[in-house]
């Protein structure tokens, strides 16, 4: 099974595969095409399309709104500190991502409960669980 999950539609060669493909089998399954290249079975998830976009629900607003806030804030943070930011990637500061979290969970009447301490010798121990 092959399917795109990256940013644009072009990072799967259809065009290439038709060509090269014995037979197509077109919607063998809902979202699902069937591509016979020598002895060997290749199924195309959503035509080649951005599965999550073409064969899901895509980005919901109750997503894409912590992504595009996350996005605004780490944009002024690097506004703020120009000039102190080495040239290289950085990760988003970990209070941004926590003050996006807090205010989400806020919109939803939550808040992030705080760990006991049994809960935090877990989290912390290689040793326990799985």
């Amino acid at each position: 099974m092959i399917c795109n999950s990256g940013h644009f539609d072009v990072e799967i060669n259809i065009p290439a595969l038709k060509k090269i493909a014995k037979k197509v089998n077109y919607n063998l399954r809902p979202n699902i095409d069937e591509y016979l290249v020598g002895n060997k079975r290749l199924y195309i998830l959503a035509q080649g399309r951005l599965i999550n976009l073409a064969a899901a629900e895509g980005h919901p607003a109750s997503v894409m709104d912590m992504s595009f806030s996350t996005q605004a804030l780490a944009a002024e943070y690097v506004v703020s500190q120009a000039g102190r930011l080495s040239i290289k990637v950085h990760n988003v500061p970990e209070i941004i991502e926590k003050k996006v979290a807090t205010l989400k969970l806020k919109s939803l009447g939550l808040k992030i409960d705080k760990l006991s301490a049994e809960q935090a010798a877990y989290l912390a121990s290689w040793e326990l669980g799985t």
